[in-house]
Order: structure tokens, then sequence, then C-alpha cells
């Protein structure tokens, strides 16, 4: 297990979460450029066989994001590697989910969640190039998905808020520092 060293009030432990299409990556970079914290897209640390599995058009069981999200978690605690903070863009979907990153990084963690509709999700999915979520799975996904507003460590963002004037209060809201 990673060393964790104690948290500073300038560092963001960051997990940017919503169904396919709500743009974790747009604004986990975002968030990661105004903070100097590093940022990882979830969808990288899938197995090749769980991104073919999803290509297919077959949406991940529990048994197939165990692994994934313990990878999430062990990369969001490691301190050592991310003294600036980390943020990563997954799904993280049910309570569940998020309940287990909690565990392995601790109170320090927040989630900001990017809420809109099925139909705007549906929408960007489609007009993606080179990505290997189908649009079939935008039902999938919505169906999974466990509302996380009103958990304490969560912030939710419109998914087609405009960032330019968001992301500052909503950086403020989740308790991190500008650069």
């Amino acid at each position: 297990m990673p060393t964790m060293n104690p948290p500073s009030a300038n560092v963001l432990t960051l997990v940017v979460m919503g169904v396919s299409g709500s743009g974790k990556t747009t604004v986990g970079l975002a968030l990661a450029k105004m903070t100097g914290a590093d940022f990882i897209d979830g969808d990288d640390l899938h197995t090749p066989e769980a991104r073919a599995k999803m290509a297919s058009g077959t949406p991940l069981t529990d048994e197939d994001r165990w692994p994934w999200l313990d990878r999430i978690g062990a990369a969001l605690a490691d301190r050592v590697a991310h003294p600036k903070g980390l943020i990563v863009a997954s799904s993280a979907l049910r309570r569940v989910y998020r309940d287990r990153l909690r565990a392995r990084v601790g109170p320090t963690l927040r989630f900001l969640y990017l809420h809109g509709d099925k139909a705007l999700m549906r929408d960007r999915v489609a007009h993606r190039k080179g990505h290997y979520m189908p649009a079939a799975l935008i039902d999938s996904q919505f169906a999974t998905l466990e509302d996380p507003r009103g958990e304490s460590d969560t912030v939710t963002l419109a998914a087609d808020a405009d960032l330019d004037k968001a992301l500052p209060e909503t950086l403020h809201r989740l308790g991190g520092a500008s650069r």
C-alpha cells in the first residue's frame, strides 16, 4: 500500500463522475490545470478485455469493475506519486463503488457529479470519435446510476454548464485551491 502523507488544504483528491458523455475528462483536465493536480482518465485503467466487452455493447458487471475500482483507489491514495493531488475521471455510478473508493482513499476524497439527461449524453457519445463506449450503453449507464446528490463529499455540476464560469465556484465548493 502506498505511503499516505497528511493531506494538505491545497491538495485535491477528486473523482469526476457521471455517465458516459457527461464530460468527465474535459472537466477533470480543466480542474487539473487550475489546481496543478495530476489527472488520470479512469478509462485508461480498464483492462483490454473490459474495453473490448464495452465496445461490443456489453455492459460491465460488478466483477469486471472491482479490480478497476481498486486500481483507481490505489492511484488516488498514492500521495507519493501525486503530491499535488490527483483528479480521476471515473463513472463511479453506484454508491458501493464510491464507498469502495472512500474506504481506500479516506476522508479527503471528493466527488464531482456531472449531471445531465439521457438525450444529451446519447448525443455526445454518438458524436465522439475514437472511443470504445457505444451510445447503445447509455441506457445501461443510467439504469446503473445511483444518484450521489446528498452524499456529504459530493458536489454536483450540470454536464452542460459553462465551464469557464462554473469551475472556479465548483472548485471552491470542493474545497480545492487553484494555483
